[in-house]
């Protein structure tokens, strides 16, 4: 007997209602002995803590004092005295440039120095013998008048004057050989570089045998070599436009730097820039928003042997510090609309889900106020309390107002936390279990 295909589909779309129906009541009834049980979470007390807010940020070494040596002249380097990495003293001599042309200009100014200095000494016999011929002719004058002529007399005055004069402007050109003998000299000097701080070569652009050059208006000259005085070391980092706010010059820090790891290194904030390292204005054509971040240099206490320039380092600045305040985890803390927060809640202003024109600005989001608050354990069942926020800890919230020291609240999972509602029952979720969160 063959059978009906008709039944055959019939009866398959019933078991499968079967099963449905099974597997619904069976969720069913999990869920509801799950909710007379109440839902497993994390709980906590509500505790006095030691709390300490910081402000993360990275950045690179560099010395508190750093001499870049350039050459003021175009000349081969004909002598290099130190290596990349030397120690070196004030005064010491680095490196020698070629000195030939410059040796060359010195002599060439000191003969006309000593010519001009001949040319006054010239001068100063021809003024003698005029002054002498003056004298000579007003004594006759003096004595006879008919004897000289006035017009002689007067001649011979002249020529003192003259004679004078000539003088005076020959010893003005010795001056002027003396300083071009003078800048001549410095130029010479300027072929020899000594250092003029104690430290550390930290960088050496040049080798022997080549010629570096003057800077010009559209080219920059010859970087030589750079000193670092690596005793006293600063940290230099790149910090959010959102914690400058929050930092202080002379905040403490707490420094690790990759070179040096499993070591910390105290310092303090020492300066914090004005504007950004890279202002809006550079990037307005990229297309995209330029991260806006700030300059905060750190002095380093107790720098280690071998630190060099340019090398990582991480800083937690401390920006505040509380001492045995109440304290919730910082997983506990939550937010719900201000409308199912109840009376007495702070709201907050909050970004909406939604973005249109109405709460994109600063007045359309008030209207989407949250409130912060935690979830108080009390009989099995959950009381939502909004809470006023301090500091922030490495793990914690600082509580002003809103709960109580030895309250109990929830703390985890994230998940359980944000399905949570005022009056749901809820259980202690085995400590044992895994549940992320």
């Amino acid at each position: 007997m063959t059978a009906d295909p008709t039944m055959n589909a019939r009866n398959k779309v019933l078991i499968g209602l079967a099963i449905v129906a099974v597997i619904g009541g069976a969720t069913a009834l999990t869920l509801t002995q799950r909710r007379d049980r109440g839902v497993p979470v994390r709980l906590d007390v509500v505790a006095r803590r030691d709390l300490v807010e910081t402000v993360t940020a990275s950045g690179n070494i560099r010395a508190a004092r750093v001499i870049e040596m350039s050459s003021e002249l175009s000349a081969r380097v004909t002598e290099l005295l130190v290596d990349e990495g030397d120690d070196v003293v004030v005064g010491q001599l680095l490196l020698r440039l070629d000195p030939t042309q410059f040796q060359a200009s010195v002599s060439r100014t000191e003969a006309s120095l000593n010519q001009a200095r001949a040319q006054v000494r010239q001068q100063e016999a021809s003024l003698r013998q005029a002054t002498r011929d003056f004298e000579r002719l007003r004594n006759l004058f003096t004595r006879d008048s008919l004897l000289i002529a006035r017009q002689l007399l007067d001649d011979a005055e002249t020529q003192v004057e003259l004679a004078s004069r000539q003088l005076e402007s020959l010893e003005f050109g010795v001056e002027q050989a003396i300083a071009s003998l003078d800048e001549a000299n410095e130029r010479l000097s300027k072929t020899f570089f000594r250092a003029q701080i104690a430290g550390k070569v930290t960088r050496l652009n040049v080798e022997e045998g080549e010629t570096v050059i003057v800077g010009t208006m559209n080219n920059p000259g010859s970087l030589v070599l750079t000193i670092s005085e690596l005793s006293r070391v600063e940290a230099v980092l790149e910090v959010d436009e959102t914690d400058i706010p929050y930092i202080a010059v002379g905040d403490s820090t707490i420094l690790e730097l990759d070179a040096f790891p499993n070591r910390l290194f105290s310092g303090v904030v020492t300066e914090i820039g004005n504007s950004a390292i890279r202002p809006p204005a550079s990037s307005a054509g990229s297309g995209q928003a330029a991260a806006i971040d700030f300059e905060v240099v750190i002095s380093m206490h107790d720098p280690p042997q071998g630190i060099r320039p340019d090398l990582s380092a991480t800083a937690d600045i401390i920006t505040a510090m509380r001492q045995n305040s109440i304290s919730v985890p910082i997983i506990a803390l939550t937010v719900r609309p201000e409308a199912e927060a109840g009376e007495g809640a702070v709201a907050t202003p909050a970004f909406a889900e939604e973005d249109d024109e109405r709460t994109r600005g600063p007045l359309g989001r008030q209207d989407v106020a949250d409130v912060e608050g935690v979830f108080v354990v009390e009989n099995g069942q959950v009381r939502f309390a909004p809470v006023e926020v301090g500091i922030t800890g490495q793990e914690h919230f600082e509580i002003l107002t809103g709960v109580s020291e030895g309250d109990t609240i929830v703390a985890g999972p994230y998940q359980q936390i944000r399905e949570l509602n005022d009056g749901d029952r809820v259980q202690e979720q085995d400590r044992n279990a895994g549940s992320p969160g």
